[in-house]
């Protein structure tokens, strides 16, 4: 494929960012290591994904502020129109929260969870890259260099779950190992970003989580996303690809950013960021006229999926907005050859 001038500068970013955290896996030196390697996947992700935007001349400046968009439009963008799957887009935003994590504060990830994130990172970008960009990244990394660890990788669940353990030992009285305890909560938190589109960390959740895990709540109460996170891996040793997906779990609780409830729950993370686009917008996107979006609407359930649609009330008025997810269902249904848009309108009810 050829790639246009800024593309291909992007693209050879984000490989030289794999490459810089790929060295940073494998360093001897402790110190830093884990920031350093989640600083660098974080920015080739984010460099393959505006690669592949400006390839498809897609507009990846503000027109207000005249900056690059961020990581999280460009993922929005990448998965609602240029071909990121889900599971892609997961993987990248749990390390990007990750990064948030570290950067600004500090986490503890344990090593074979940080080399299951790595590895699952390693395939989501390859994927893309071959997918999107006709490349791949052993033609320019030797597969030599791809991380490899002494300590094969469990099952997500089983790491999770061992990671709560050893956060409930920390806490007990008399461990004097509270600011541990609450740097691993922190990346458990992080990693809710696997299977949600928004993942914001404060004290406050950390603060109710101790509190959840000191009562003795069980894992799956006091992380019910992390609860339906599993895990898929083919091969073994350097030809290992390893692949987050969802499982199905218990209902999930959602509440406020300031309930004070001791349970962690979920929080109702700015829902305003997941649903971003009124119903005019989405008729835009699509390029069909409103009643005509507002028919295929109906037609696939979009108004009654809570992942499509979310009514948001402002005092007495209630105004309807649409995720991505919406977006692509829609716009599946329209570019299938059997569906023409015109005929479901000309059957609508009279």
């Amino acid at each position: 494929m050829k790639l246009v001038r800024e593309a291909r500068t992007l693209k050879t970013k984000a490989i030289c960012s794999m490459r810089a955290g790929m060295s940073a896996f494998n360093s001897f030196d402790d110190d830093g290591r884990v920031t350093a390697i989640l600083l660098h996947l974080q920015h080739s992700c984010e460099m393959l994904l505006k690669a592949v935007l400006v390839q498809n001349k897609a507009k990846v400046f503000d027109k207000n502020t005249g900056k690059s968009l961020g990581f999280e439009k460009c993922l929005r963008l990448c998965t609602s129109d240029h071909g990121l799957t889900a599971d892609e887009a997961g993987v990248m935003r749990a390390i990007d929260s990750l990064r948030d994590a570290a950067q600004h504060w500090y986490v503890f990830v344990a090593e074979d969870i940080l080399y299951l994130h790595t590895r699952a990172l390693i395939t989501a970008f390859d994927g893309y890259l071959k997918r999107a960009l006709d490349d791949d990244l052993v033609s320019h990394i030797p597969l030599r260099v791809l991380p490899i660890s002494t300590h094969p990788p469990g099952d997500f669940e089983f790491l999770v779950d061992r990671e709560y353990s050893l956060v409930t030992e920390l806490l007990q009285p008399g461990r004097r190992a509270r600011d541990e305890a609450r740097a691993r909560i922190r990346s458990m938190l992080a990693m809710e970003a696997i299977i949600v589109d928004e993942v914001e960390i404060s004290e406050r959740d950390i603060d109710r989580i101790e509190k959840a895990v000191k009562a003795g709540k069980e894992f799956a109460e006091v992380f019910p996303r992390l609860a339906t996170v599993g895990t898929s891996t083919e091969g073994e040793g350097i030809n290992m690809t390893v692949h987050f997906s969802k499982k199905e779990g218990a209902p999930v609780r959602y509440i406020g950013g300031d309930d004070p409830g001791e349970a962690a729950a979920v929080r109702e993370l700015d829902l305003q960021k997941k649903f971003h686009s009124r119903a005019s917008e989405l008729a835009q996107k699509l390029g069909i006229t409103m009643p005509k979006s507002k028919l295929l609407r109906a037609h696939l359930g979009i108004d009654d999926d809570a992942s499509c649609r979310h009514v948001f009330e402002f005092g007495a008025q209630k105004i309807p907005c649409f995720s991505d997810n919406a977006v692509r269902k829609m716009k599946d249904w329209l570019s299938a050859e059997e569906n023409d848009i015109e005929e479901l309108w000309n059957n609508r009810p009279r």
